[in-house]
């Protein structure tokens, strides 16, 4: 039997890059920092784990079921991506309207900044469960394929919580009033992301409607 009949190097490398583009390992470490920054490193290593387990299970959700799910629902690929670029707006917003002296704009509970907006929608949003859905249409039932997807899959997350498990070194470096900056600048980018995002989706009702 040929190799790829137990793994498909190439889906592997395809799907890793473009969920390591889509995802931004590197650009999660603003947000997460303003955030969680001023939380004790104990604090901040459990945010970082529970964020990723969270994406984790949502993108593996949808990698077994995101199809089915979507279609049981009537929901189409526009109304996530509407409905992510909706949530993503309001923590930005909270990140660029708190005061420079307050601590930042937490949830209730850190397990809470985990979930949202964390684990989702800022790492599985609506572009990495796309993806994650493409790619297995691209499987089309082959175990190669879904085993280098899957593996794809728990590499990039590897790489997430690596960048904000290790991101105390920039907390060292740029020290209070640097985590205040972070999360002006993370407000705006999420901000950008967060229109973008609504953009697409009413692209995607237009194109659908015509």
């Amino acid at each position: 039997m040929a190799v790829s009949d137990f793994f498909d190097a190439k889906l592997f490398m395809s799907a890793t890059i473009t969920l390591v583009v889509i995802m931004d390992p590197p650009g999660t470490v603003p947000v997460f920092l303003s955030l969680v920054g001023r939380k004790p490193m104990a604090t901040r290593v459990k945010a970082a784990r529970q964020a990723v387990l969270v994406s984790l299970l949502v993108i593996s959700l949808f990698a077994v079921a995101g199809q089915a799910i979507l279609a049981y629902l009537g929901i189409g690929i526009p109304a996530l991506q509407g409905a992510g670029g909706l949530l993503l707006l309001l923590i930005a917003l909270q990140l660029l309207t708190s005061n420079a002296g307050s601590n930042e704009p937490e949830a209730a509970e850190d397990v809470n900044v985990a979930l949202v907006p964390l684990g989702t929608p800022l790492l599985a949003g609506p572009g990495a469960i796309a993806a994650t859905i493409v790619f297995v249409r691209q499987a089309d039932g082959h175990i190669g394929a879904y085993i280098a997807l899957a593996l794809a899959i728990v590499t990039v997350h590897f790489v997430l919580y690596t960048c904000m498990r290790f991101s105390g070194v920039v907390i060292r470096l740029i020290k209070e009033s640097g985590i205040t900056l972070l999360a002006k600048i993370a407000g705006l980018l999420l901000a950008a992301i967060a229109v973008e995002l609504v953009a697409n989706s009413v692209q995607g009702f237009i194109a659908g409607a015509g």
